[in-house]
């Protein structure tokens, strides 16, 4: 019956999103919340913000029809509203970085207020790990985080939307499987209104979902992962969101680190995002984001290994077979987290920048200097600031 119910928050989750994006749109144009090309941005034209509007009438319509009316639901879905329209207010006018993060942690502590927090989690080979009295702050954090790295990710067409749509249905199918219903049927109706939404953002996009959609959709898949499986007894329970969301979580770790080691502020744009990168040895918007969507399925595909191999008896006993199994899964997710960050940002770069600046001396009449080159390489990869390169 939950399964069920599940199904239909999608359907009627995905229906209402796609049917009301395009009014979303008409909205954003009207009042000015219009995305205009900027030199770091990926999209060369001017195109309608607010997707994130869509996103949440959808994600309410279905809540309203599926969800139990409990003090943790209406939590949730009202810091989703608060959200929602805070980022509302960011994509029109542009807030500044202090004000969009005192907004975050308002809209965070709604559902924290309503016992939607981490008291304890169960930790491999330790046991269980008791919180006491920094569940709230240490869940308030977490959940501002979430958001956050959703957000980082919302930088090319369909990139956040079809990795949430991945995210949520992955967090869906294990929820239920351990009988957390309510966070279960949250998560398949999130994965409706993300995947009714993609199909107005996939590139060529015809809308942005914009900080309104970003931020409510990390706020969803923070609350679905608090009460979905950091509340229960699961052993791997930790693993479930840092494996599920790790590429946009290594994303935001990636830029983070570089922006820290540069002294820049965490909020200051920049060209260091895994798709600002990809775009720069000559991918296209399509082919990034089907690359990192298959990254994600790798990673999703490994958590739910994790969830329905029965490699382990709970207890420290381990059937080798069934590991081997698991370890099979760990390897395809780990050479396709290898193969994207140092394969294809790195050694394609190098052997299409290489090419790049030897044509460049040729062109001005000299012969290029092959320590010159090198050294200009290393700078660029390391700073990570360098001119795009024409894949041919």
């Amino acid at each position: 019956m939950q399964t069920t119910d599940a199904l239909l928050a999608f359907v009627v989750a995905a229906v209402v999103t796609l049917v009301l994006t395009p009014v979303a749109a008409r909205i954003a144009r009207r009042i000015g919340a219009m995305a205009t090309p900027r030199e770091r941005d990926l999209h060369d034209r001017p195109t309608p913000r607010l997707g994130g509007l869509a996103i949440l009438i959808g994600a309410l319509a279905a809540g309203a029809l599926f969800l139990p009316n409990t003090q943790e639901v209406r939590g949730i879905l009202l810091g989703a509203t608060m959200i929602t329209a805070i980022g509302a207010l960011d994509d029109i006018f542009d807030l500044a970085a202090p004000i969009k993060l005192a907004g975050q942690f308002a809209a965070a502590l709604i559902p924290v207020e309503s016992n939607v927090t981490v008291e304890n989690f169960t930790f491999p080979f330790i046991g269980a790990v008791d919180l006491g009295s920094l569940a709230g702050p240490v869940t308030l954090i977490g959940i501002v985080a979430v958001m956050n790295v959703v957000n980082f990710t919302d930088g090319v067409d369909g990139l956040a939307a079809g990795v949430c749509t991945i995210a949520a249905a992955t967090f869906a199918v294990i929820c239920l499987s351990l009988d957390r219903d309510e966070a279960g049927i949250l998560a398949a109706l999130t994965a409706g209104a993300a995947v009714g939404f993609l199909y107005h953002n996939f590139y060529p996009a015809s809308i942005f979902m914009g900080d309104a959609g970003s931020n409510l959709l990390g706020l969803l898949l923070a609350c679905i992962a608090i009460q979905g499986v950091l509340k229960t007894a699961a052993v791997v329970a930790l693993f479930f969101p840092l494996v599920i969301l790790a590429v946009p979580i290594l994303d935001t770790g990636f830029v983070v680190a570089k922006r820290l080691k540069y002294r820049r502020p965490v909020y200051s744009p920049d060209n260091w995002h895994f798709h600002h990168r990809f775009r720069n040895i000559g991918f296209s918007q399509r082919r990034t984001v089907l690359y990192l969507y298959a990254w994600t399925l790798s990673l999703a595909a490994l958590a739910l290994a994790l969830r329905f191999v029965p490699y382990s008896d709970d207890h420290g006993n381990f059937d080798v077979a069934w590991s081997l199994v698991i370890v099979g899964f760990g390897v395809i997710a780990f050479a396709a987290t290898i193969y994207l960050v140092y394969t294809l940002e790195i050694l394609k770069f190098r052997r299409f920048r290489e090419r790049q600046l030897r044509r460049a001396a040729t062109v001005v009449g000299g012969e290029p200097d092959e320590h010159q080159v090198q050294d200009t390489i290393e700078r660029e990869i390391e700073s990570g600031e360098f001119e795009a390169v024409a894949s041919d």
